[in-house]
């Protein structure tokens, strides 16, 4: 047998295998699948009738590392819909397969789930961006140098060249700023870029950033995003702004930390909550 071959059955297998014993510990039959990312799984607390999985009892799934990651899957109902949420997510930065990144949402899909709303902690390059914000990720430009795609493709997921054109679907990005309008929450749109991490960025990089017209950066969403659209699903992502391109002139305050980075994503919660529980009730699933 083509080892190739054999590669797509086997991921095709795992994710058949994980999605059956997701099944096994729930009566939902979820529509949306959410990732939250760091300092924004508090979300997940918000679903009812709730069935709470850790990863490590899952089969196949990778386990998270980084502190605000709390490495749940939790499957409910959250604004009248059925909800399946990654409370807590994988970067390729810990040594992650971009396969194994797209794994959850293979298996989201797997599950019936046709709307994946994938959120992130993300730097803000616009330099208009303030610290707290929450930006509609309206198109994306991947500086991972790779791809989960990469490899023998599964038809049953999607075709071998699935156009990005649309990954971020303007009716869903129209959606979320209706739903931020209703709830008088300002939002900013823009250009998400991926990197590899884990080292924040450097002045220089920075201003290629903005030179690209990006308006964020971060460390994950990207692979996800390419595996959820491959396999036929809607995407809405949303960045909260944890900084805007500090000045190293300041000295150790200067310096941003990880702590930081979950630090403002704690204290934007509130407000993250409410946008995505208007998000949920607007959004047509």
């Amino acid at each position: 047998m083509d080892p190739n071959a054999a590669s797509e059955l086997e991921w095709k297998a795992k994710r058949q295998e994980a999605a059956a014993y997701v099944q096994s510990q729930t009566d939902t039959e979820p529509q949306i699948g959410l990732i939250l990312g760091s300092g924004l799984g508090a979300l997940a607390d918000e679903i009812i009738s709730a069935a709470v999985i850790p990863y490590r009892d899952i089969p196949y799934f990778p386990e998270s590392t980084v502190a605000g990651h709390a490495g749940e899957l939790v499957i409910g109902e959250l604004e009248g819909k059925q909800v399946i949420a990654m409370k807590g997510r994988f970067h390729y930065y810990e040594g992650h397969s971009m396969q194994q990144l797209a794994f959850p949402v293979w298996v989201m899909r797997t599950l019936g789930a046709d709307i994946l709303i994938a959120t992130n902690a993300a730097g803000g390059v616009n330099r208009s961006f303030k610290p707290g914000d929450l930006m509609i990720i309206v198109d994306h430009i991947n500086l991972m140098f790779s791809n989960p795609l990469i490899g023998p493709n599964d038809p049953d997921l999607g075709v071998r060249f699935p156009s990005m054109a649309l990954a971020y679907p303007w009716d869903l990005v129209e959606v979320a700023q209706q739903a931020a309008d209703s709830e008088r929450i300002h939002v900013q749109r823009g250009v998400y870029i991926a990197v590899q991490g884990p080292c924040y960025t450097t002045r220089a990089e920075s201003q290629i950033y903005r030179m690209l017209r990006g308006d964020a950066v971060g460390m994950s969403t990207v692979p996800e995003v390419i595996a959820a659209t491959h396999a036929g699903m809607q995407t809405l992502g949303i960045s909260c702004i944890t900084d805007v391109a500090k000045d190293p002139k300041a000295g150790p305050r200067g310096i941003l930390t990880h702590e930081e980075v979950v630090a403002v994503a704690n204290r934007t919660k509130p407000k993250f909550i409410k946008l995505m529980k208007a998000i949920l009730r607007e959004i047509d699933a």
